[in-house]
């Protein structure tokens, strides 16, 4: 493990000097990061063709910053959401199971601790995701506010709760909680982390709404995506078409019918995520909180909703890596917000930007890199044009993957198939990655550069 800091001394605002008759501690933002839970990028209202309801997201994404191209460098939870803690690729932080929690020296360098450490009161709410039942249990004492939750969160609605609230809206509930009890003087940073719109795997109704949101896209014509075809499942490795991903698209998507309702459900979910966010949002105004509140809305992977006859997520395609990612700083100009960025942005990236908010010097550790020179308005000209994936877990049922992904291409490398299997995507003239390019002779050169790329990026980013 780093440990090593770039920085060696942390910014202690309340030993600070008073500027502009505010002390520095005052000047120093809340941070809210809120992450959804398998929420796919294009499932955010104000986006061209969306049919999700998300009022308060897209008001969010009006006065902030919206960023186009977020990706994740490994489509499962408890991978992403450690490399969201720790801003590191799993080559690095090595956490690839269920199971594995972190050790006392990793989580020292996440930025919950790092924040807390520098004064801040820190909260956690939902779904944790690293680590086994006992490990996430343990992690309450780390937290000054700890709602935290093991596995995937239990059902959306407890059977034995008479009020029927759905767990949505109890992480909200938990998070005005915080917010109420949050002093003046001092900065926060409250994580929240919905467990919506994951499935409750093998329930009668997986994707189970709030009951308020049940009459929503009742008659809404649900398209299934361009690629729901036996066509594009056919162009699949065999392997792959007989992995988990088939076996979950039968439990969802199998028929027209129950296609359409999956797919609706799904939506009721996020629809639900959003109205607790304008919740929040209403208590930090109320509060007056909202003018130093930084908010980040992001998603831990993608879904497959029947695109390419599967379900779930894992696999190097657009619909499993890419996820919305919204960040308003009410501090900028209003020259600065209200816009879309395009630079290609990862999951690692959020450890360092929150980071950077606080004026917390970030780990050498890290891998990724702070997002703040976007909020305000200034892309720096050495920003990155590519990134590696990496997908291990359950090689039994999940297909091992790697490959890079760059502005223009998707390199997919099957690492079981003997010999190897590769996939590579031009995305300037094939978006949606219908036709593989690879063993294509004009196409060579390019692949022979990626093969060089990803075979570098294994032993950079150990």
């Amino acid at each position: 493990m780093r440990s090593r800091m770039i920085c060696w001394v942390l910014l202690l605002a309340s030993l600070a000097p008073v500027r502009g008759g505010l002390s520095a501690e005052a000047d120093r933002p809340n941070l809210l990061f809120i992450l959804t839970d398998d929420q796919r990028w294009n499932t955010l209202g104000c986006l061209p063709g969306s049919k999700v309801q998300t009022p308060n997201l897209d008001r969010l994404a009006r006065q902030g910053v919206l960023f186009r191209n977020q990706f994740v460098t490994t489509s499962i939870c408890c991978v992403s959401r450690a490399s969201i803690l720790t801003g590191q690729y799993e080559r690095r932080h090595r956490i690839g199971d269920f199971a594995t929690p972190f050790t006392p020296g990793q989580w020292a360098e996440t930025y919950p601790a790092l924040l807390r450490k520098a004064g801040y009161r820190t909260g956690f709410i939902g779904k944790f995701g690293v680590g086994n039942d006992a490990a996430i249990a343990a992690m309450a004492p780390e937290f000054d506010y700890w709602r935290g939750l093991p596995g995937q969160g239990g059902l959306f609605i407890n059977p034995k709760d008479p009020t029927r609230t759905h767990t949505t809206a109890r992480m909200g509930d938990q998070a005005l909680g915080f917010l109420e009890a949050q002093p003046t003087n001092q900065p926060f940073c409250l994580s929240i982390s919905f467990t919506a719109p994951h499935a409750r795997d093998h329930q009668p109704r997986e994707f189970m709404p709030d009951s308020r949101d049940e009459p929503l896209y009742t008659n809404a014509a649900i398209r299934k995506p361009p690629t729901a075809t036996d066509e594009h499942f056919q162009r699949l490795p065999k392997f792959v078409q007989t992995s988990e991903g088939r076996t979950r698209w039968q439990w969802r998507f199998d028929t027209p019918e129950k296609a359409a309702a999956t797919t609706r459900d799904y939506y009721r979910l996020i629809t639900g995520i959003d109205r607790e966010v304008g919740r929040i949002r209403a208590l930090l105004k109320a509060r007056h909180l909202a003018d130093n509140t930084v908010i980040i809305v992001t998603s831990d992977n993608g879904f497959f909703l029947g695109d390419r006859g599967l379900a779930d997520k894992w696999f190097m395609y657009e619909e499993s890596l890419r996820t919305p990612l919204i960040i308003l700083d009410p501090r900028q100009p209003s020259r600065a917000r209200g816009r879309e960025v395009g630079a290609m942005t990862l999951n690692i990236d959020m450890a360092p930007t929150l980071l950077d908010l606080a004026g917390v010097c970030r780990p050498e550790g890290m891998q990724g890199r702070s997002l703040v020179p976007f909020i305000r308005n200034r892309p720096p000209k050495d920003w990155r044009s590519e990134f590696f994936y990496e997908h291990h877990y359950g090689p039994q049922i999940i297909p091992p993957s790697e490959g890079v992904r760059t502005e223009r291409y998707t390199y997919l490398r099957w690492m079981n198939a003997e010999p190897p299997v590769e996939e590579l995507y031009d995305l300037k003239k094939d978006p949606l990655e219908e036709h593989n390019l690879a063993g294509t002779a004009g196409k060579s050169a390019v692949l022979d550069g990626l093969r060089r790329r990803w075979e570098s990026f294994r032993q950079e980013l150990r």
